[in-house]
């Protein structure tokens, strides 16, 4: 069979791709709409509350530390005054004891910041003694937005939270149920540790999209276009001069991005291959160990691991270059506010307190730049995941439609998805794992209710393709499979396969309960009905002997009980299904003789008065059936009872006397 793992993983992620990938994203978003209008709302309020400090301490230095009033001497320069409130008793009564420090200008009495320190403490505390009371006012309003801001950022990191986790939620219960009706041969190409990662890293990246990127996206886009604005406003010339260097954080932010973009496709691309190679080390650890694999698959996967490292390198040293960037530029854009700002508050063209606001805002300016690269990196990589995601979600080649009842509603009552299979037939069926290199030709038969069909053949013949064709794992590439004289394709996979049971060689049991195992969550079996179910498939000591009975959970794959134990427990589970057609993939192939005839006894017990098709990889087991199809490279080449083929000393024959079958 073909493998064609990382069949999809070359496809390229481009920048239009970004935003069909975000506006893909948006339906499993949509419930939560009003969440994220509300945490825009808050990030707005959170954003003019952060605009407002700076402006906060421009106030409390211009009108109140350094509240100055600016005179032009004779001399041409400009001397800095305290504009002193003489109406008051202290101030009055400090004027009059030193007329030589206070001068009079335009009915404003005035002392140069020269002369303060010639006052004492007490003095010069009582002429400010107003602008002590305006610095506690605008402190406290400082003090009272902070506690304001840190509750609000709260909010919304909760209700954000809250939206990440449930979309993350709704999203990988679409995925895993997606993955449960792909068919077949999409995991024959797609190995497990590929799909665990998209299921749990690659949705998890996308949490981080949600919870993160989105609400600071709006956060620093509106806080860096009111920092534009409020800088503009303030002086639109030492603006131009700050901004200078944005063109050259730009052409850095784009080749951030188209190298940022490539690591992390390629990571999320290792990171799969290394679950990939974990997951078939422990499934196949037994082999690893017996044939001494060890050091040759430790060097594969310390290969990939070294691969993986680079990767990590690369995107390190992206960012590596990018932030410290950012940081310089915005170091040197400060530099230059400082020198023409400072030039600007000594020639009386801008207050200090202007200059302190100035900075404080080009601060926060390059506070989001550095963010934006941060989420950036963030949102790359949720865009890689995405990618991933979708085209699993997109994979529906052959999808089995979904179920008469919603996933959720839990497993069907056996009533309520009945379909009795009175005929079954094949027409001129050809199938094909690879394309023109077919396994089955011309396949044709019929098989009529209550009928026992043995389907015999060498290895490879395609038996098991058969098989695997009646349930409808794969469709066929030529001709019609019929039930009840209709297409297959037209009937809902589930409705057939419950009226189906398959009991294969090597059985899989869930790491559940052993009354999971075999009734699948059915709850509407009585005492009697499962005591009756175990006793037809020989499983009552089985249980018995288990420390819980049926509630004893079971390991993964139940590799606590012994094959013949699985096969029991597998034949039950059929039994309790109550179908109208058997599947039998020669269920005793790998148990001890005693345990064989428990299992040849309960799997009569199962065949009774039912619709069988048994595969049989031992000739014994075809003798008794109504008929048998004799299966050589992909085709029918003889049909007929046990007795007619002997007669006719064709192949079958040969395959007995090899087999050295009694005639």
């Amino acid at each position: 069979m073909q493998s064609d793992y990382g069949h999809f993983e070359e496809d390229r992620l481009d920048k239009v791709y970004d935003l069909r990938l975000l506006r893909r994203l948006y339906p499993f978003v949509r419930p939560y709409r009003l969440f994220l209008a509300g945490v825009i709302v808050l990030v707005s309020l959170i954003t003019l509350m952060e605009l407002s400090l700076p402006y906060i301490t421009k106030m409390t230095i211009d009108r109140y530390i350094v509240p100055t009033v600016e005179i032009k001497e004779e001399s041409g320069g400009a001397g800095r005054f305290l504009r002193v409130d003489a109406a008051a008793p202290p101030a009055a009564a400090i004027v009059a004891r030193h007329p030589a420090f206070f001068r009079t200008e335009g009915g404003s009495v005035l002392i140069a910041y020269s002369d303060l320190p010639r006052l004492d403490r007490a003095e010069r505390l009582a002429l400010r003694r107003g602008d002590l009371v305006g610095v506690g006012w605008m402190s406290g309003l400082f003090l009272v937005i902070v506690v304001l801001n840190f509750g609000l950022n709260f909010l919304q990191q909760t209700i954000m939270e809250y939206t990440g986790q449930m979309t993350m939620h709704g999203l990988r219960v679409r995925l895993f149920r997606h993955i449960q009706r792909l068919p077949v041969a999409f995991f024959n190409r797609n190995p497990v540790g590929r799909l665990v990662t998209r299921v749990t890293n690659d949705v998890q990246n996308m949490h981080e999209l949600f919870t993160s990127v989105i609400a600071f996206f709006f956060k620093d886009l509106f806080l860096l276009l009111g920092i534009a604005l409020v800088l503009v406003t303030t002086d639109w010339k030492l603006t131009l001069a700050a901004f200078a260097v944005l063109p050259v954080v730009g052409l850095a932010g784009r080749r951030f991005a188209s190298q940022a973009r490539e690591v992390f496709r390629t990571l999320r691309i290792q990171v799969a291959e290394i679950n990939t190679r974990f997951a078939e080390t422990i499934g196949g650890i037994k082999v690893v160990q017996l044939y001494g694999h060890q050091r040759r698959n430790f060097e594969r996967f310390e290969r990939l691991n070294h691969e993986n490292y680079l990767s990590g390198m690369r995107q390190i040293q992206v960012l590596a270059v990018f932030m410290p960037l950012v940081e310089f530029l915005g170091v040197v854009t400060v530099a230059t506010v400082i020198y023409y700002g400072g030039s600007g508050v000594l020639d009386a063209q801008i207050s200090l307190g202007a200059l302190v606001a100035f900075i404080y805002y080009l601060r926060m300016f390059f506070r989001p730049m550095r963010d934006i690269a941060d989420k950036f990196n963030i949102l790359q990589n949720a865009m890689a995941s995405a990618e991933r995601i979708f085209l699993i979600l997109d994979n529906s080649d052959g999808e089995a439609p979904p179920a008469a009842t919603p996933a959720a509603a839990g497993p069907l009552p056996v009533a309520a998805s009945r379909l009795k299979i009175r005929s079954l037939a094949m027409e001129q069926v050809s199938f094909g794992y690879i394309p023109d290199e077919p396994v089955l030709q011309g396949i044709s038969f019929g098989l009529s209710a209550g009928e026992t069909l043995a389907v015999v053949g060498p290895t490879g013949s395609g038996k098991t393709t058969l098989i695997n064709l009646l349930v409808r794992f794969y469709t066929p590439t030529a001709g019609r499979i019929l039930v009840n004289g209709a297409d297959v394709r037209d009937l809902p996979p589930g409705h057939l396969r419950g009226a189906m049971a398959l009991v294969m060689q090597d059985p899989f049991l869930f790491s559940e309960t052993v009354r999971y195992n075999i009734f699948q969550g059915r709850g509407d079996l009585s005492p009697g009905a499962l005591r009756a179910v175990l006793a037809a498939a020989h499983c009552e000591a089985i249980v018995e002997r288990l420390p819980q009975g049926l509630d004893t959970v079971l390991s993964e794959g139940g590799a606590s009980l012994s094959s013949g134990q699985r096969q029991l427990i597998s034949i039950a589970r059929a039994f309790a299904r109550d179908p109208s057609l058997i599947i039998l993939d020669e269920a005793t192939s790998y148990v001890d003789s005693e345990t064989e005839q428990k299992i040849q006894s309960a799997l009569a017990n199962l065949m009774k008065n039912r619709t069988a098709i048994v595969v049989a990889h031992r000739l014994a087991t075809a003798r008794t059936a109504d008929r048998i199809l004799v299966l050589r490279d992909g085709r029918i080449i003889e049909s007929g009872t046990h007795e007619h083929l002997m007669r006719q000393a064709g192949f079958y024959f040969q395959l007995n006397q090899a087999e050295g079958t009694d005639v």
